[in-house]
């Protein structure tokens, strides 16, 4: 984790959620949070050293809570099932859909231009997740960083653009095709076969 972990940064954070729900980053200040979890800007800023950080730090607190910390999956079908949940649990959060309507260009930085915690966090998972599936013989050998960021790409461009294609893919169907995709990727593959 990648934010400060106490009962007022807790309770700071819970105000920043509800405020940025109600109202888009753009649109929540520092003074609005301190109102609403009872603290002081100052102790805000003991915390963290802008309004930057905090939201940075919100938005990783809430991606992060939707990845299991330690999966063990034994099979290729349990990990693609705990990989699909993830990214469902995290394309359902209602901050993700409010940064998506509220705040596009602070959405669009975190797929064109820089990687955030939360993104760096998971692909940390994402690691663990095929090293130890490479071990057991069930997920196909590679670089397993390399095979990681691809799955990270995967999961974000399914999570940030599945409004997009909504009318051909309801959720079900969203589920169904992603953890196909993530198959493909990941499966071991039988030798070819040259006549």
């Amino acid at each position: 984790m990648n934010y400060p972990e106490s009962d007022t940064a807790t309770s700071i954070l819970d105000a920043a959620l509800v405020e940025t729900l109600a109202h888009g980053i753009r649109r929540t200040s520092i003074s609005d949070i301190a109102r609403r979890s009872g603290v002081s800007r100052q102790t805000i800023y003991r915390y963290w050293p802008d309004a930057q950080a905090l939201f940075a730090s919100l938005v990783t607190r809430e991606v992060v809570a939707q990845v299991p910390a330690h999966p063990r999956a034994d099979s290729l079908e349990t990990l693609v099932e705990v990989l699909v949940g993830a990214a469902d649990r995290v394309r359902r959060l209602e901050i993700v859909d409010r940064l998506r309507d509220t705040d596009p260009e602070l959405f669009a930085r975190y797929i064109l231009e820089r990687l955030g915690t939360s993104q760096r966090l998971v692909h940390e998972s994402l690691v663990a997740q095929v090293s130890a599936g490479q071990r057991a013989g069930f997920v196909r050998a590679g670089d397993a960083d390399a095979r990681a960021a691809m799955l990270l790409l995967v999961l974000q461009g399914a999570i940030q653009s599945a409004p997009l294609v909504e009318e051909w893919l309801d959720a079900a169907a969203w589920r169904t095709e992603l953890a196909a995709a993530v198959t493909g990727l990941l499966e071991v593959r039988p030798p070819a076969v040259h006549p």
